[in-house]
């Protein structure tokens, strides 16, 4: 009992800033609850959700995010994931987010906190490679250096997030393995959730009708 409550305040804490940047009674954007104990956690939970989600706010970017003790921890990555090994992607660590977040997709609107454009770009489920269960996850984060495995529509195989210097900056590396590639997997552009791109990347009627044979 004691552990449950530690959990639900610790979760509560984690989403302080979350909460603090954002005003929900004009975000559309999922509202966490403090009474809510944190779902899906503890250690024989082989496999947690992870979510990227594509954002046009002031600059392009997508939202890297891994479920962990019933939130997501999230980053944000400028150029967006790679299949490269080669490709060393920088991914900011930013607030945590609630595990609800990963479903959502829509528009932020004017005057708030990350106002554009959201897509749920890729999702599925991951796991520690290492290990199994949260607390590998947890070991790892704050070592620095987190490899896991992702089971997603366009992300699949192998990943490693590594921490550069500061807590806030990292690097998101593919894994040489059968799913790296050359091939840009962001020019898959389309929500896996609606199969709608953002809203200013959809093709206009002149060029589909360039396009069509």
């Amino acid at each position: 009992m004691h552990g449950n409550r530690h959990r639900i305040a610790r979760h509560a804490s984690s989403l302080s800033r979350y909460r603090r940047k954002r005003n929900f009674q004009r975000s559309p954007e999922p509202k966490p609850d403090s009474r809510t104990r944190p779902t899906r956690s503890g250690k024989h939970h082989k496999h947690l959700a992870f979510v990227v989600q594509k954002h046009r706010a002031s600059h392009l970017h997508y939202d890297f995010r891994l479920e962990l003790d019933g939130i997501l921890k999230s980053w944000a990555v400028p150029k967006g994931p790679s299949l490269d090994p080669r490709q060393k992607r920088l991914a900011m660590r930013v607030e945590d987010h609630p595990l609800a977040y990963r479903n959502f997709e829509g528009s932020i609107p004017k005057g708030n906190y990350g106002a554009g454009e959201v897509i749920v770009w890729d999702r599925g489920t991951y796991r520690c490679a290492e290990a199994s269960g949260e607390e590998a996850v947890r070991r790892q984060l704050r070592k620095g250096v987190l490899k896991i495995v992702l089971r997603g529509h366009k992300l699949k195989g192998g990943f490693a997030l590594v921490r550069l210097g500061t807590p806030r900056r990292w690097l998101l590396i593919k894994s040489n393995d059968g799913y790296a590639t050359l091939r840009d997997v962001t020019r898959d552009d389309r929500s896996v959730k609606t199969h709608r791109r953002l809203p200013d990347e959809a093709p206009s009627r002149r060029q589909r009708k360039r396009l069509r044979p």
